[in-house]
Order: structure tokens, then C-alpha cells, then sequence
């Protein structure tokens, strides 16, 4: 029992240590994901002030204060809060034989670099949509999302405005089906996850991309909007559900972009009842009666 409070604590400090670091430069740059999420998101916040698709939207939209926190507290503060139980999760694994290399279906090993992050990057990108749909088909998973689509004006920080739920639901996920299918992450991912911050920002930005003839890979501001359009098509619990590739939603025919105004109105039924702020809504969730 011991060995397993001091992982814990280990993992805690730890990862409180690293992010003091990272806000001091005292890392290396491609693990420095403090500094890189502020210089990523000044780069979008920056298109849409200089490129803006809804020219009536304020600057500083509605919640913008409130975005701007989630992202911090997601991508930071609840990373250190949950890093001891995800080390005991893999220690735990480790105990009983269960390593990232003893259950992979793959062995990327010998692959060339580029190779490797294409797939990993492909694999990850699916277990997130596969996870996504789940959060909008299961009304006890949805009463978590709603905190995300409770946006009423897009813009990139809303790309991070997420219940803390989901990192729970999410990251455990992501991580199995990355040991089954791949074994490991390759040395240089942070290429990937720098990549996936990047497009999900701009996804939620108030910019007009569409990626041209890539719009059927690469997820887009215009596919995304109508992710979070108040009315859906009916008989539908969503459209739209990629992360970084619309593929999948091509493929398995979630896909809906019936015009691209960007004049939607963004929500869901009831949410003028939805708490408005960080606390409540955190709180949201575990009671009986929510939906």
C-alpha cells in the first residue's frame, strides 16, 4: 500500500513541478505545452480579429473570460489534480503484467517516424470521435457534454470549455485503445498533440475555413458550428463529430453542413436554464432530475 501512496504523491508533485517549469521555459520547448497553448491560441484569437466570419461578434464574446479559464484549468490544473490516479491506474496494470508493449496488436517499432505519427495521430483521432458520439447518445454522459454546448457565441477557447467529467470519460480511453492497437506513443507526438490543439482551436473559431477539397478529412469552423447548432435534424442526438478529421463522420454518415452563414443559433432545448458559471456548472451532472 505504501508503494502505491507514494506513486501518487510522486505523480502529483511531479506533474505540479513540470508545469511550474514550463511557465519558467525550464523545459524543453516540445514538452512545454503551457507557453504553446498560449501562443497557439493568440494565433487563432488573432485570425479571428483580423479575418472575423460573424463580423458582429464582439472580440471579447460572450463567456470569453469563462472559455479562457476552462482552458486553463482542463489543459493545467485538472491535469495535476487527476495525474496521481492515472499513475496508480498504470501501475496497477503493470502489477498484473499488463504493459504498453505486452498487449499491442502492432509493433510500430521499425516504422519509419512519419509513419508512426500518421497512425497514432489517425488511431487517437478515432478513439476521441468513437468517445464523442457516446457523450451525445447516452443522456447520463450528455448531462457532462451539455457544460461544452452551452456556448452561445463560438470562438477558440471554446475548444477547452468542457466538464471535467470528460477528461475522466476521455483520457482512459484514449490511452487503452492506443496500448491495443499501437503500444505506445511515439517519441516525437508532441508533434500530434500540438497539431490537434491547433486544429481544434480553429475549429471553434469565428473563422471561415472549409480546407477546400481536404473538408472530407480535415474537420472544419464550418462542419463544427452546426456540431453545436440548436437544431439538429430530426430523429438525429448529433452531427458532426470529428475532432481533427471529418472522415469519420463522411464515412459512417454523421456528417450535416446544410449552408455555411454561420448565423446559427448554438445551443440546445432548456439551456436558458443551464448555470452560467464555472462552479455550477462543474456541479451539473450529479444531480437526480438533470438530463
Amino acid at each position: 500500500m505504501n508503494k502505491y501512496i507514494e506513486t501518487f504523491i510522486t505523480a502529483f508533485y511531479g506533474t505540479v513541478n513540470w508545469t511550474w517549469k514550463s511557465i519558467l521555459f525550464d523545459v524543453p520547448w516540445y514538452s512545454n505545452y503551457f507557453w504553446g497553448l498560449i501562443i497557439i491560441s493568440l494565433f487563432v484569437w488573432g485570425l479571428e480579429i483580423v479575418f472575423p466570419w460573424r463580423k458582429q461578434q464582439s472580440i471579447f464574446r460572450k463567456d470569453f473570460w469563462l472559455d479562457a479559464f476552462y482552458m486553463f484549468f482542463n489543459f493545467f490544473l485538472f491535469s495535476i489534480a487527476i495525474s496521481g490516479f492515472y499513475k496508480l491506474l498504470h501501475l496497477s496494470f503493470t502489477s498484473i503484467g499488463i504493459t504498453d508493449k505486452s498487449i499491442a496488436l502492432i509493433n510500430p517499432s521499425s516504422w519509419p517516424i512519419w509513419l508512426q505519427l500518421i497512425v497514432f495521430f489517425v488511431i487517437l483521432d478515432f478513439a476521441q470521435w468513437f468517445t464523442h458520439t457516446l457523450l451525445h447518445k447516452f443522456s447520463f454522459l450528455w448531462k457532462f457534454h451539455k457544460v461544452h454546448h452551452s456556448v452561445k457565441e463560438m470562438g477558440f477557447a471554446a475548444h477547452l470549455r468542457y466538464h471535467w467529467m470528460e477528461n475522466i470519460l476521455y483520457k482512459p480511453f484514449k490511452t487503452f485503445v492506443v496500448m491495443i492497437l499501437f503500444g505506445f506513443e511515439p517519441e516525437q507526438a508532441y508533434i500530434i498533440h500540438f497539431i490537434a490543439i491547433t486544429i481544434g482551436h480553429i475549429n471553434h473559431s469565428n473563422v471561415y475555413i472549409t480546407w477546400g477539397p481536404f473538408k472530407y478529412i480535415l474537420n472544419n469552423p464550418v462542419m463544427h458550428l452546426y456540431h453545436h447548432a440548436y437544431t439538429l435534424p430530426e430523429g438525429r442526438y448529433g452531427v458532426n463529430f470529428g475532432i481533427s478529421l471529418s472522415l469519420w463522420d463522411y464515412i459512417f454518415k454523421t456528417n450535416y453542413i446544410p449552408e455555411d452563414s454561420g448565423t446559427i443559433k448554438l445551443g440546445f432545448s432548456d439551456d436558458d436554464q443551464f448555470p452560467k458559471g464555472f462552479i455550477r456548472q462543474s456541479m451539473y451532472g450529479f444531480r437526480k432530475g438533470q438530463n
